[in-house]
């Protein structure tokens, strides 16, 4: 008894037991950091590549948008995944293009290949009416109207995994966390034709 009454006393035990206690507050800062890091930067690839798709779709003729999948919508969907796979980010296997809107398709990534039964979503709104950026006081001339520009506009919604939750049960046994976030962003491109 005496023996562990000493070793209590002693400073190299407290040492231990003090970072035994902050051990795993610091194991959930550093990997909050790093998931939070991870998702800036996911964010960023996704801005890169919704920026890309609607500058090309831009670019791209109208006159193929009565047709149920236009060839120019399948070559910004094939842009955009291109885009992702560069950035070294899962693509979900995006598959087909379906109808959403008069000139709005989407092409969703399954399940099956996203973390936790999640999806990708990326939609492609090539009638989008949008003001010209910076300038949304100009009228039309001979009315009172704003001038408004058709654009292309691409909306990528990404299911991002935290690696919060295994930490997390550090602290907490017992605590649960979805652990998946849709990371979304968007793009606008006036048409040119």
């Amino acid at each position: 008894m005496r023996s562990l009454e000493k070793l209590l006393y002693e400073s190299c035990a407290a040492q231990i037991m003090e970072f035994a206690v902050v051990l795993p507050l610091l194991a959930v800062l550093v990997v909050g950091i790093f998931d939070f890091g991870q998702a800036f930067s996911i964010r960023q690839k996704l801005t890169f590549a919704a920026r890309d798709a609607a500058r090309f779709g831009s670019s791209q003729p109208t006159n193929d948008l009565t047709q149920s999948v236009p060839t120019s919508v399948s070559a910004i969907r094939d842009l955009a995944d291109a885009d992702l796979i560069s950035a070294g980010l899962n693509d979900c296997g995006l598959g087909t293009i379906s109808q959403v809107g008069a000139v709005a398709w989407t092409a969703t990534g399954t399940a099956g290949t996203c973390p936790s039964s999640a999806t990708f979503t990326l939609t492609i709104d090539r009638g989008y009416v949008a003001p010209p950026v910076g300038q949304p006081g100009i009228n039309v001339p001979g009315s009172s109207e704003p001038l408004r520009l058709i654009s292309t506009h691409v909306i990528m919604s990404y299911p991002y995994q935290w690696h919060f939750n295994t930490v997390i049960k550090l602290l907490v046994p017992s605590a649960t966390y979805a652990g998946i976030t849709q990371i979304t962003t968007d793009a606008v491109a006036p048409n040119q034709d």
